[in-house]
């Protein structure tokens, strides 16, 4: 089966798409200067833009991880834009937890499995 990759850098793409399965690299806000907020609402539109891009969206997510940089902080704050945005119909499979992001002003940063219907 061959893989189709959308958005290669030299390190990694955005989208690795194998049959219908959909494969999103990490996403995260645009601009980390930001609060949690406004960088989780930042984070879901990058999602669904490259699930676009891969033919499907966010009613076709199997899996999410959330990464939060301080989840005693911000999770209920991030919850609130999640709960917002998610299909109620379809939820997706979900971890949270808190990591060290690879920059300090990182809040939030997401990885998504979904499938092109």
């Amino acid at each position: 089966m061959t893989v189709q990759r959308l958005h290669p850098t030299s390190r990694f793409c955005e989208v690795a798409i194998s049959g219908n399965l959909v494969h999103l690299a990490g996403q995260l806000a645009d601009d980390t200067t930001q609060d949690i907020r406004s960088q989780t609402q930042q984070t879901l539109a990058n999602i669904d833009r490259f699930l676009a891009d891969a033919g499907t969206n966010k009613s076709h997510i199997l899996s999410v991880i959330i990464f939060l940089k301080d989840i005693n902080q911000d999770y209920a704050a991030m919850n609130e834009i999640w709960d917002a945005w998610i299909d109620p119909q379809n939820p997706p499979a979900r971890t949270c937890v808190e990591a060290k992001l690879y920059a300090p002003e990182v809040l939030v940063e997401m990885t998504v499995t979904a499938v092109r219907p």
